[in-house]
């Protein structure tokens, strides 16, 4: 998400930069081109206008027309109002109250409603440690109980029984009543969407809100919908009153002005995000971290903490500390590929690195996605554990053998065996230097996008 508004604003900071003193022809220039940026981005017009005023208010002041590095303000500047608009209670879900705490999730059909519901379901369950009911009341959708249902034993998260021919308020009234009788924690109420905002949708969602008095009513929206999406929440906040926003397929090819609009037009947070299509692709929407991804100055803390939840420590220092004394194997690189694909999109990741965007051009060049890595892990898998732990037996006749079984070509087998002895090469050089030596290194073994 913010892909193509990173890369725009990127350059136009890039060009500031580089000048010395800045004066206000040079500002309001810049700040056009800001303005042409949040548009394609598909932020909404008046959220562009009071933006780009309010930097332009900022960034004419003394303070940057003085400063020694006049065009690093303007990053400043905007990058803190970005954090105003956007600004968040870190993903806090309120659960206050004599459980069970319910939670009423809204949004149209297709937005990714219910697998959220499951996702946040796991999410109550992991992070928070609460007993969680989720509860289906889409009775026009064909199968829409049964995908929660599935969605519930998949996570391990518990799922209130379908009942044929009961309707939705009725399903509202049981599921509040089996989380007061069984000790549940929270209950996670998916209504019904539509295909189109409409009357009958609105008062059906506003009954089962005065049934259920829910701590929590938010609205999912996807974040590949664009100005439409601005739309939708200013309808569901005028109508039903939501509390919070989720962005669900924020790892898809999105412009990311949703985000932007929707946070200024309800006055509502973004409190959750969507990364991914696992049920573990739940996190929070931290609009510190936010600005950096858009302004191209990452999110290291983000990265840190997905590589905490996925990466088997005890496994990680076993590897680092075979490469430290020269030891380091396909086998391993094997895994720690595995690891990094357990982290998430590789795009996405790459995208949390500090001044990655400079880069995009040669990693597209380089082909450097979630492909390239099965590829490795495919070519690496079709070698036979000898074979892996001696790369020194891989003669032509083997390596033909092994492109044919990992449906790849011998230029690609040659490629992964080209960079894992210069992957091997560096740790043992890194090696010699201690531990010192390699966290200066950067990224842990093997945690490096595959070159294609």
């Amino acid at each position: 998400m913010f892909d193509g508004l990173s890369t725009k604003l990127g350059d136009i900071f890039e060009r500031l930069k580089k000048r010395g003193a800045l004066g206000e022809t040079d500002i309001s220039a810049a700040l056009r081109e800001v303005r042409v940026a949040l548009l394609e981005a598909d932020v909404a017009l008046p959220v562009v206008k009071d933006f780009v005023e309010a930097v332009r208010e900022r960034a004419l002041g003394q303070e940057v027309l003085r400063s020694v590095t006049p065009g690093q303000m303007v990053v400043k500047i905007v990058h803190d109002h970005l954090v105003e608009i956007l600004a968040t209670d870190d993903g806090a879900i309120n659960l206050a109250g004599s459980p069970p705490a319910a939670i009423l999730m809204v949004g149209l059909q297709g937005s990714g409603k219910t697998t959220t519901s499951a996702k946040l379901g796991l999410w109550l369950t992991k992070r928070e440690k609460k007993k969680v009911l989720l509860s289906s009341l889409d009775v026009y959708r064909p199968a829409a109980q049964q995908q929660l249902a599935l969605l519930g034993e998949q996570s391990g998260v518990a799922t209130l029984p379908a009942v044929l021919g009961e309707q939705p308020l009725a399903i509202a009234r049981r599921a509040m009543d089996m989380g007061r009788r069984e000790g549940y924690d929270v209950v996670v109420l998916d209504t019904a969407g539509r295909l189109h905002i409409d009357q009958e949708l609105m008062t059906e969602v506003a009954q089962v809100r005065d049934i259920a008095r829910p701590t929590e009513t938010l609205l999912v929206a996807d974040a590949l919908t664009g100005q439409d999406a601005v739309n939708v929440a200013k309808e569901f906040h005028d109508k039903v009153g939501i509390t919070g926003i989720v962005l669900s397929r924020v790892d898809g090819d999105a412009r990311g002005g949703a985000a932007l609009s929707m946070r200024a037009v309800t006055g509502c947070p973004v409190k959750l995000m969507g990364v991914g299509e696992k049920l573990d692709a739940l996190e929070t929407f931290q609009a510190e971290r936010i600005a950096g991804r858009i302004l191209g100055m990452g999110d290291v803390v983000g990265l840190v903490e997905r590589a905490a939840e996925t990466i088997d420590k005890d496994e990680a220092e076993k590897v680092a500390a075979k490469a430290m004394k020269g030891q380091f194997t396909l086998e391993d690189l094997g895994d720690q590929l595995n690891q990094l694909r357990k982290m998430g999109d590789i795009k996405g990741l790459l995208g949390m690195l500090p001044g990655i965007g400079k880069m995009k051009r040669q990693m597209a060049d380089a082909n450097v996605d979630d492909k390239a890595i099965a590829h490795q892990q495919a070519i690496i898998s079709s070698m036979t554990p000898p074979e892996r732990r001696n790369p020194k037996l891989l003669n032509g006749s083997r390596r033909r053998r092994i492109a044919a079984g990992s449906g790849t070509s011998v230029q690609e087998v040659n490629r992964l065996l080209k960079q894992y002895k210069q992957m091997a090469t560096m740790m043992k050089k890194m090696g010699k230097l201690g531990k010192k030596g390699m966290m200066r290194g950067g990224l842990p073994p093997g945690l490096m996008p595959p070159m294609r």
